[in-house]
């Protein structure tokens, strides 16, 4: 049996041993949690935990009283609740290198046309986890704590507890962010063959059942929330649907391509 690499794949004699992807996956690691420290040590400089606190309690401060302030009730809430802010906000800064990271160590045992594919899929992925955040932070929040207040009573004084508060929109951020990525998830069903895009289309109706209940667990119990997760999940459905047309039309067409310049050869 011959040894010798098929000369029409690109990928042959490329392999490595296991003990250098270990290597590789240590040093990627390694430059990612480096990146992670130099974005916290810049946010840390400015605008400074006190200033992602500031800018994050800007939602719920719009619908408390002008000289009301949020709470630190436990004891040490004042120093580990800015932290934990302080570290949100460096993961999402050094989102992208995170991904550039995780693109260099696959881009090697990836063809050419899987690296077309995969570039643009992965910033796209950065992409709508940012706009899912922003939409909670600019949106949501909002017209959830707008909401929320109007069933306060009179005689009672809405002063949230800063760590509370803090864990509530992280959830809110997780899951927004992960909601936004519905898109990629459709496409890459389609391209690893597990669905047609017929199949997706007669799923819709099942689709837009599941996001409401999602919506419904995974939300405070108030129905701006809740709409404002579920109706975003079913346009972005139907976005994944048109993408995943896109790359099956663009998958055929570079298919043509390629058994034309056999036959021609």
């Amino acid at each position: 049996m011959s040894n010798k690499p098929d000369s029409d794949d690109e990928l042959a004699g490329t392999e490595q041993p296991f003990v250098q992807h270990l290597m590789e996956l240590r040093d990627r690691l390694l430059y990612s949690v480096i990146g992670l420290a130099v974005c916290m040590a810049i946010l840390a400089f400015w605008p400074g935990p006190s200033g992602l606190i500031d800018l994050i309690a800007i939602p719920i401060r719009a619908h408390m009283p002008p000289d009301a302030r949020l709470i630190a009730v436990g004891v040490f809430s004042p120093f580990f609740v800015p932290l934990k802010v302080l570290a949100m906000a460096a993961v999402l800064l050094s989102l992208p290198w995170w991904m550039y990271q995780l693109w260099s160590f696959i881009a090697p045992g990836l063809y050419s046309h899987e690296k077309r594919f995969a570039v643009p899929l992965i910033f796209l992925g950065s992409l709508l986890a940012y706009a899912g955040i922003a939409f909670v932070q600019f949106f949501v929040l909002d017209k959830m704590f707008g909401f929320i207040q109007k069933f306060t009573p009179a005689s009672v004084a809405a002063t949230p507890d800063i760590a509370s508060y803090v864990e509530a929109i992280l959830g809110l951020y997780l899951a927004f962010g992960l909601a936004f990525q519905v898109p990629i998830v459709v496409v890459l069903l389609v391209k690893m063959g597990m669905v047609s895009v017929q199949k997706l289309k007669d799923f819709r109706g099942y689709f837009i059942v599941i996001s409401f209940i999602i919506a419904a667990v995974i939300t405070p119990p108030d129905v701006i929330s809740q709409l404002a997760l579920a109706v975003p999940m079913c346009v972005l459905y139907e976005a994944g649907i048109w993408g995943a047309q896109v790359f099956i039309k663009r998958t055929r067409s570079e298919d043509e391509e390629g058994e034309g310049e056999k036959t021609a050869s």
